[in-house]
């Protein structure tokens, strides 16, 4: 499909005052659509407003906290009156707390699943009326390889993304029918945004991101992509398609591995005071579309992709070895 093609489409993205949805915002902007921006943030989204405006796009900025579902229904509903249609919905908003999960307060941890998972339910459960009037429409979830690949010290938010997952696997078992509608979800790895920066922290000390992070635009391009072209799920990064396919054999063992490597981190990082972030009132610090880490480099990650086919494959045949050898056992016994 052409340029135009994007440029035709009402979009809507929530979480877009800062990281991965800034980003998104202002890379669908170069195509001059029409765009509608929902955050918590007013002053920071009419911000990212006037830069989409410059790029030649449309925009209408509407406050919105996912976590309240009314607020969502009137986010569709101006959205859809704006333009006469809405085209694709981008659930994007999210958030992060840290530390040991009794350590964390359980509204912060509610906190954290009402916007991750409860926010995506909501966007979708506002937007699927109008899509099934129209009888098309594109849904697309930004969920992370987090669905796949559980954060120790992260519970909540673990929890909050292998629900979104399976929330979105449900809901396109029950719109297989609905052959215009599409459900589509992104697993990026981890993105150089301010989230980690914005998150609740109770580990005392600075959160950094694990190694392999990548570029936010590579998640924007993915959505470009998945607009032209519908598909059910993407990958973003080499390293999500590791990750995913070594938990895929090893969730445990993975699990394990990822909790030593946070305990070491805690023990030599700095120290830091106790902070909700940005659960429950928006921030005006780091609100760029970067979190200013060192990302991987594209030659970089082309190496990445050649190690998918070798690290699945040994990881296979240790699968492989290992349900032969147990079998073997059981026969002779």
């Amino acid at each position: 499909m052409t340029n135009r093609f994007i440029s035709d489409q009402v979009i809507v993205i929530t979480g877009a005052s800062s990281g991965a949805g800034r980003v998104i915002a202002l890379e669908l902007a170069k195509y001059g659509g029409p765009l509608v921006l929902a955050g918590r943030n007013t002053h920071v989204l009419d911000e990212v407003a006037a830069e989409c405006q410059q790029s030649g796009a449309e925009t209408l900025v509407v406050v919105t906290d996912v976590t309240d579902a009314g607020a969502v229904v009137r986010l569709a509903e101006t959205a859809n009156e704006w333009k006469g249609r809405i085209d694709v919905w981008i659930n994007n908003a999210g958030v992060l707390a840290a530390g040991d999960f009794d350590k964390i307060p359980m509204d912060v941890n509610a906190r954290v699943v009402n916007t991750n998972l409860l926010g995506y339910m909501n966007g979708v459960h506002a937007v699927l009326p109008i899509f099934k009037r129209q009888q098309r429409g594109i849904i697309i979830n930004n969920i992370s390889i987090g669905g796949y690949l559980s954060v120790p010290y992260g519970a909540g938010y673990s929890a909050s993304k292998f629900g979104l997952r399976g929330f979105s696997e449900a809901l396109k078992g029950e719109l297989a029918s609905w052959k215009d509608i599409y459900v589509c979800d992104l697993y990026p790895g981890f993105l150089d945004t301010p989230g980690i920066q914005h998150a609740a922290n109770y580990t005392g000390r600075v959160l950094k991101p694990t190694p392999r992070v990548y570029d936010p635009r590579q998640l924007a391009v993915a959505i470009i992509e998945v607009i032209r072209n519908p598909r059910s799920s993407m990958y973003v990064g080499g390293a999500s398609i590791i990750l995913k396919a070594v938990h895929a054999i090893f969730p445990e063992l993975t699990a394990k591995i990822a909790g030593a490597i946070m305990r070491r981190y805690f023990k030599k990082a700095n120290g830091i005071a106790t902070t909700n972030g940005n659960l429950f009132e928006t921030v005006d610090y780091n609100m760029s579309t970067s979190g200013g880490f060192p990302i991987v480099k594209a030659t970089a990650e082309k190496k990445e992709y050649l190690a998918i086919g070798v690290l699945t494959g040994v990881a296979l045949g240790l699968y492989l070895f290992g349900w032969h050898g147990k079998h073997s056992k059981a026969a002779v016994e």
